[in-house]
């Protein structure tokens, strides 16, 4: 049952509002906290506060959305609070219809990623996986445009087409284009089919994948990787549904659920001349973000364990030495789900036996080495130059350095909001260093808008580089 909190200091618009929705049927429970159990909750709050803060914290970490009502002058801001962690913020008008729906687009949503088809996919319960697997249910599930699913190598953007292929309303097939894997000039063989004696080679007619697609999903795979040549033509099919075959002069019709994925920067590619910018536009309708696995540590043990057990066939998850997991939470990975899927199947070919998985069964090039990042020693991928903790054989959080940071700000008599606020400013400071000054590059690097880095670094400067 979803959750109802007064933060207003009982004032009279929001003790109406507790009112109005109970008449309404909409069934709350009154809570002094958010409930981990539970999906949605709902906070009436008079200000921004650190209690509210502080709660919105607590229902991230319990992966709890939460909707916050301001009183009806509007005096409490929308973006402050949906930048602490709230899904929705609106001043108290009565309008209960929208609460109940907004309440169950929740239940609808969150079901749908507690699914089989989903949770068989794509593993995982950390709040990074979770905020991009919204953002996919909701545009595969509630939406017909086009998704671009963007992100690091390796970090599941076929596995994300897939579900969201599944959890869409499309009748047909899931068609697989890698863009990567074939030759320019057959592409558009590939994509459009092509007459008998097209070319050289064109022996027979062939259909080709927007064909097969229609009335389902497409997917191109490294969607940058397409030919600009082709680019207006598959614009066109997107668009109107019609394209005709290499070397034919009839036009052909499909209807399919275009779904792209790529690791390059396409905004910077299209200032660059290097991909059409009507056709970004059109492919980009819903972007989607997969995390990488550094933002997602929650996971890699239970990754790690079913990886395991695909490579051994085991039905059961393998006990793994506290020491091992040591090693797998601080290592870097720079191919992120391929590169510790790989790590797996090398420790279960040398594990032997039915007891846990033991340091000796770490391969000697993954084992830790004093003096080295405890990521991979060899890797120089990109994970591998952040500023992760050499290995000191301590529990993983002892010489974490941001717990360190975060120890020191409590020590220091910071709040929760301060301590969020300042490490928010730091890492679109590091982003924006790293990127080369760019500020598109930073944004895409933390996975916020333009203009919100943009903002941040206005803050920083109007603070004489001082967070908060």
């Amino acid at each position: 049952m979803p959750w109802v909190m007064d933060l207003s200091g009982r004032q009279a618009w929001a003790s109406e509002a507790i009112a109005a929705l109970r008449a309404a049927k909409i069934q709350l429970q009154p809570a002094d906290a958010p409930g981990t159990a539970d999906t949605a909750g709902i906070i009436l709050a008079g200000t921004h506060s650190q209690d509210l803060d502080s709660a919105l914290g607590m229902a991230e970490y319990g992966r709890c959305r939460v909707l916050v009502f301001g009183p009806p002058d509007g005096r409490l801001k929308p973006w402050p609070v949906l930048e602490a962690g709230a899904a929705e913020c609106l001043a108290w008008h009565g309008r209960v219809e929208q609460v109940a729906a907004w309440l169950q687009r929740i239940e609808d949503v969150e079901s749908v990623i507690d699914s089989a088809p989903v949770r068989d996919t794509l593993a995982g319960q950390s709040p990074a996986l979770r905020t991009a697997l919204r953002d996919l249910v909701v545009a595969a599930k509630f939406g017909n445009a086009p998704i671009l699913i963007q992100g690091e190598t390796g970090t599941g953007k076929e596995l994300a087409a897939r579900v969201a292929h599944a959890v869409s309303s499309q009748r047909g097939n899931l068609v697989v284009v890698d863009c990567t894997t074939i030759v320019s000039t057959l592409m558009g063989s590939e994509l459009f089919g092509h007459e008998r004696g097209a070319f050289t080679g064109a022996v027979s007619v062939r259909t080709g994948a927007c064909s097969a697609a229609d009335q389902g999903s497409l997917f191109l795979d490294e969607v940058g990787e397409l030919p600009l040549e082709l680019q207006p033509e598959l614009l066109r099919v997107v668009q109107e549904g019609t394209y005709k075959r290499v070397g034919g002069d009839r036009w052909l019709h499909s209807k399919f659920r275009l779904i792209c994925a790529t690791n390059r920067d396409l905004a910077r590619e299209v200032s660059a001349g290097g991909f059409r910018t009507d056709l970004y536009h059109r492919i980009a309708a819903s972007v989607v973000t997969m995390p990488p696995l550094r933002d997602r540590l929650e996971d890699i043990l239970g990754l790690f364990a079913r990886f395991c057990r695909e490579a051994t066939g085991a039905r059961t998850d393998p006990d793994v030495d506290p020491a091992v997991q040591d090693v797998l939470l601080r290592r870097s990975y720079p191919g992120n789900l391929r590169d510790l899927r790989q790590l797996a199947f090398r420790i279960a070919a040398r594990h032997v036996g039915p007891g846990a998985i033991t340091p000796g069964d770490l391969p000697r090039e993954d084992r830790p080495r004093a003096g080295h990042p405890t990521g991979h020693p060899f890797d120089g991928g990109p994970a591998a130059d952040q500023d992760r903790n050499t290995y000191d054989g301590g529990p993983a959080g002892a010489a974490d350095p941001l717990a360190t940071a975060v120890a020191w700000a409590v020590d220091a008599g910071l709040g929760l909001r301060e301590i969020k606020e300042r490490a928010a400013e730091a890492a679109v400071a590091v982003a924006v260093e790293r990127s080369g000054g760019n500020v598109h590059s930073a944004a895409t690097m933390l996975g916020l808008t333009d203009r919100a880095v943009q903002q941040r670094q206005a803050r920083r400067t109007d603070t004489g580089g001082q967070g908060g």
